[in-house]
């Protein structure tokens, strides 16, 4: 990725995303969610209090590392009402950013959610 800064041009590489940094970023001013993402949420009635939750006791099933603008990751942790719950998110330095979340279906997934149901 490049980043300008006047004529210059600097290279700068974001690894994949890990459940340890993405804990320390875990906080309501370090998350952004976009519009998109923000009605879909509402449309599943996922709470960003669902999102902290779900990072705080999460793990990483998935890494999309050739996603752009960042490598993302999809997360398998549980709401505040103790649904499984799958956030797909991406980090920088500073903040997560929410892609898109929602309650993973029992007739596509294996019964510990991790794992795609072959048809």
């Amino acid at each position: 990725m490049c980043y300008k800064k006047g004529k210059e041009c600097y290279e700068r590489s974001f690894a994949v995303p890990n459940i340890f940094r993405l804990k320390q970023l875990n906080h309501f001013e370090q998350i952004a969610i976009t519009k998109h993402a923000n009605e879909r949420l509402k449309e599943r009635k996922i709470t960003a209090d669902d999102i902290v939750n779900c990072i705080s006791n999460g793990e990483i099933i998935k890494q999309y590392e050739d996603d752009k603008p960042l490598p993302s990751c999809l997360v398998l942790g549980k709401s505040c009402n103790g649904k499984p719950l799958h956030i797909v998110v991406s980090n920088d330095d500073n903040f997560i950013y929410l892609i898109t979340a929602y309650y993973p279906d029992p007739t596509v997934w294996e019964a510990d959610f991790k794992t795609r149901k072959e048809l």
